[in-house]
């Protein structure tokens, strides 16, 4: 069930509500479409699933559209990801030209008109060359651009100068272009299956499937399998810890069920692991919210120690549960990570485990910087703050 505006008055912070209802009052009647590549998953679709329907209790006329193409656009769309991310590889006019005639499909079959149009991300970017009207039409970009590959760049940044603004999510993230940078951090709906409050028998029926003992402190990482994510340097971190401090570590993530990377990572990490009872590797799906939220409830630190990351919301959800995060440099992650205030960032494996120790030797410590955790997520990186910049950009942009 989705949930209503009126239903974070008790988690948001104290007058959140009130301010978005008066945002509101100004843009009711506007019509904000968003447009991305997906109804399901992660990202801009787990947002927009809670966003569209609160901004329609306050009035606008809110619409999320999804383009759709064939498997050479999707081809196009993963290339020019890549290349974003700083893989260079083959960008071929074939998949440029089957690029541009999905958005041109979708642009007649759309209902685009609107006086903000938000496009999320690289699959309707093109979109906006069948752009009609007089409303105004923002990219909204999620993932770190920063180390862009420079012909996928130039590409993207052709398609941008159709746009009347762009948001990044930090602005170490962007990169420059000719229309006005905006910053909006992404969220966490602390409402949701993997961020509501539950009972300590959900927690430890959790545990008890995936045969954890609580007989020791533990330690997390929830992280896709990957090389980025740096499984191994989570697991190197609790081996220098436990030399001092009797701990387990628990590793949940995913991917290694369709891809080659992710496969072949976790079969590496199992075979370091050997037969260490403490250490417990876990496959789950991305989606399995309640096992991730509950496993967060348990740990007494939370490990997140990636080598490239976009903003890293999974420290988030961590902290919203009171937990002291000890995290990479990576990404967004110093940015919800404050160092001794709301836990500790490292760069370096040797780092982390001075730090992970500190936390499991100073109970108190850990209490303390959970707790600032908690409400620095509920000021900052909650679902009503994120509606309260989207509310605000719409009375901006079409003023």
């Amino acid at each position: 069930m989705t949930a209503r505006l009126e239903d974070y008055r008790d988690v948001a912070p104290r007058g959140a509500i009130d301010l978005l209802l008066r945002l509101g009052e100004r843009v009711r009647g506007r019509r904000f479409v968003h447009v991305n590549a997906s109804r399901y998953g992660a990202g801009s679709s787990e947002i927009l699933a809670r966003l569209v329907p609160m901004l329609h209790d306050l009035g606008v006329d809110a619409a999320w559209e999804v383009i759709v193409g064939d498997p050479p656009f999707y081809g196009a769309t993963r290339a020019l990801d890549a290349a974003l991310a700083g893989h260079p590889g083959p960008i071929t006019e074939a998949m440029l030209v089957a690029y541009g005639e999905t958005a041109a499909l979708n642009a007649a079959a759309l209902r685009l008109d609107a006086d903000l149009v938000m496009v999320h991300d690289l699959g309707p970017l093109a979109l906006a060359r069948h752009r009609g009207g007089s409303g105004r039409w923002v990219w909204r970009c999620h993932a770190d651009l920063s180390r862009a590959w420079r012909r996928g760049w130039h590409l993207v940044r052709r398609e941008l100068e159709r746009y009347d603004a762009v948001v990044f999510s930090l602005p170490k993230f962007a990169q420059r272009v000719r229309a006005p940078m905006l910053v909006v951090f992404p969220s966490i709906d602390p409402l949701s299956e993997k961020n509501r409050d539950l009972t300590r028998a959900e927690v430890q029926a959790v545990l008890d499937r995936f045969a954890i003992p609580r007989d020791r402190p533990i330690l997390l990482q929830v992280a896709p399998y990957s090389r980025a994510t740096e499984p191994l340097a989570a697991l190197t971190a609790y081996r220098l810890v436990r030399k001092y401090v009797p701990c387990r570590l628990v590793l949940a993530g995913w991917g290694a069920g369709d891809n080659p990377e992710g496969v072949a990572v976790l079969n590496e990490l199992r075979e370091v692991v050997g037969r260490d009872p403490e250490v417990h590797v876990l496959v789950v799906p991305p989606d399995a919210a309640r096992e991730i939220n509950a496993l967060q409830r348990a740990a007494t630190v939370v490990l997140h120690l990636p080598r490239q990351e976009d903003f890293g919301m999974a420290v988030s959800e961590a902290m919203w549960k009171g937990k002291p995060v000890v995290g990479s440099l990576a990404g967004g992650i110093p940015t919800q990570v404050i160092f001794e205030v709301t836990g500790y960032t490292a760069g370096s494996v040797e780092g982390a485990a001075f730090r992970i120790r500190q936390l499991l030797q100073s109970p108190d410590l850990a209490a303390r910087l959970g707790g600032a955790a908690r409400e620095y997520v509920r000021r900052n990186f909650l679902l009503p703050r994120h509606l309260g910049d989207y509310l605000a950009l719409l009375a901006y942009m079409s003023a």
